[in-house]
């Protein structure tokens, strides 16, 4: 059986790993089927070295979603996407559907907010621009936006200047007044919170990624009773089985493709 695992995150390339050693180590002997992990993912910040074949750059290539699945004959998808990429998730789930396979999703618990910290949910852009427009210097991390919203942000009335932090640098002219910077996690905290002091940061965007690697933007923020604009999560159609940590995702695969053989052999070795 082929999997095709839904990419780009630090947990995806762990599961694509765990994935295809389990079917090197085991292999159809052991496993109820062959199975063979094919992993994808749009390789706009980089591509990862992972030992299972890659597909890079989406399935528009192939005549969409759908049709590579069947063409492929993918018997199994498993997203493990950012948490807002709602557009990959969405499709997943639509193709899976019309091609009559299971769909699984992993996505990171969000992160708790803790006592100390100020932070203010927002859903929309214009609920982030009004809850801008109180401030002076913010620090947008919630990755790439439109340049008709920076443009929108940096002409609110308050706002002197905007520092914009992403991984993929931006296709159109910087807007006067924003400064780009060009960064990807996982971030210490040192460094988080030296660049708020140094800038002048005065609130945070970021979206809800969950995970440690951009954690302590939040922590440094925490630090300096910085307040927090946080993206809710989207709202995504209800996949076959979602979990929200690695090791129960990798294990309920093993139980409903492996036989109890392989499991004992899973055990016998941690």
């Amino acid at each position: 059986m082929k999997i095709l695992l839904l990419g780009g995150t630090a947990d995806a390339r762990r599961l694509a790993d765990s994935l295809h050693q389990a079917s090197v180590l085991h292999k159809a002997s052991d496993l109820h089927k062959n199975i063979q992990v094919i992993y994808s993912l749009a390789g706009l910040v980089r591509v990862p070295k992972v030992d299972c074949e890659l597909v890079v750059g989406g399935f528009t290539q192939f005549g969409g979603l759908a049709k590579y699945l069947r063409d492929q004959n993918i018997g199994m998808i498993l997203d493990v996407t950012h948490p807002y990429a709602q557009t990959m998730s969405t499709k997943a789930v639509a193709a899976s559907k019309e091609v009559g396979i299971p769909c699984w999703r992993f996505h990171r618990p969000a992160w708790i907010k803790e006592a100390q910290d100020n932070w203010i949910e927002y859903q929309t852009d214009e609920d982030l621009l009004t809850q801008l427009s109180h401030y002076r210097v913010p620090l947008l991390s919630a990755g790439q936006m439109s340049e008709d919203l920076l443009k929108k942000i940096i002409q609110l009335p308050n706002v002197k200047r905007v520092v914009w932090r992403t991984a993929v640098a931006p296709k159109f002219t910087m807007p006067e007044g924003i400064e780009w910077i060009k960064a990807i996690g996982p971030f210490a905290l040192e460094d988080e919170r030296k660049l708020l002091i140094e800038e002048s940061i005065d609130i945070i965007v970021s979206k809800n990624s969950g995970g440690s690697a951009t954690y302590s933007k939040l922590e440094a923020a925490r630090e300096l009773a910085l307040p927090v604009l946080l993206h809710q999560r989207p709202e995504l159609p209800d996949a076959d089985r979602e979990f929200s940590d690695t090791q129960m995702c990798f294990e309920a695969f093993l139980k409903t493709f492996g036989t109890r053989k392989n499991l004992h052999k899973k055990d016998s070795q941690q």
